[in-house]
């Protein structure tokens, strides 16, 4: 497995730079968060285009890996944070989220990413299970088929107080989807956050479906990423877990709210985690 860095906690950095550094730091891969002035997919064309392009030149110089994350807060909608979503109840709405993830699909192309990280996002109205399911899988119809167009695979996340919170109700999602692109982004906080069980149980159960990791601390009960020794996690079984399965990818840390102190918080991720990932035993 390879220590990542989710680019939503350097959000006062340059994308190249945030680049240049985790690699000093001795980071293999990098979750970019597309955003406003890190590769904003509603840039000019031609823009986009050397961007993109200086962005894989700087990473295969570091030979390292990366990931497409989609969770800007306010790039979609200026006013309300991760809006509008697959689960809005208006089509047009949800058309947004849609034409932004298959811009997403195209940009992870460019920059010879692994897979494209998203989630459904919070449902605003009141639905029944059946018709949310309904609606998400309608939705994600033609996200599918441009990453099947594009050949990139697709990490799906539950995330606490969104429609698909738990990785049990990704299984009724996956099994109505049931497509070789479709996988698995898994937050390891999140799982403990929201108690859904042993998390090394559940990965040896989820292994051959997870692209993607995102790792920071928490409390049970509560959805706050936190910096390692805040919360109630423990670690070593974790990565126990991740080095039976043989897991291979990113483990990406995902410190948003930490931006502010995002030097500090690199260095002191890397002294936490580097340990776990080298041990084998």
């Amino acid at each position: 497995m390879r220590l990542g860095y989710n680019t939503n906690g350097m959000a006062h950095h340059r994308l190249l730079d945030a680049i240049e550094f985790l690699g000093d730091e001795g980071y293999e891969s990098v979750a970019i968060t597309l955003d406003a002035g890190a590769l904003d997919p509603y840039c000019e064309s031609s823009a986009l285009e050397r961007q993109s392009g200086e962005v894989r030149d700087a990473l295969d110089r570091r030979g390292m890996s990366r990931v497409v994350e989609t969770g800007a807060r306010y790039l979609l909608n200026p006013r309300l944070k991760h809006d509008p979503t697959l689960m809005d109840p208006d089509p047009g709405r949800r058309a947004i989220r849609i034409d932004f993830l298959r811009r997403s699909i195209d940009l992870a192309v460019a920059i010879g990413a692994e897979a494209v990280s998203f989630w459904s996002g919070k449902v605003p109205d009141e639905v029944d299970e059946e018709t949310g399911l309904i609606r998400l899988v309608e939705a994600l119809r033609p996200v599918i088929d441009h990453a099947e167009y594009a050949g990139m695979p697709m990490a799906f996340e539950p995330e606490p107080g969104m429609f698909i919170d738990t990785l049990d109700r990704f299984a009724r999602l996956d099994e109505r989807i049931r497509h070789p692109l479709f996988d698995l982004t898994i937050d390891l906080g999140h799982v403990h956050c929201s108690a859904e069980g042993d998390i090394p149980s559940l990965l040896r159960r989820w292994g051959p479906r997870i692209r993607n990791l995102h790792i920071e601390d928490m409390v049970v009960g509560v959805h706050e990423h936190l910096m390692f020794g805040e919360g109630t996690m423990d670690f070593p079984p974790i990565f126990e877990a991740l080095h039976s399965i043989g897991y291979g990818g990113g483990v990406h840390v995902e410190l948003s709210r930490q931006s502010h102190m995002a030097v500090e918080a690199v260095r002191a991720s890397s002294a936490f985690l580097r340990p776990m990932i080298a041990a084998r035993g």
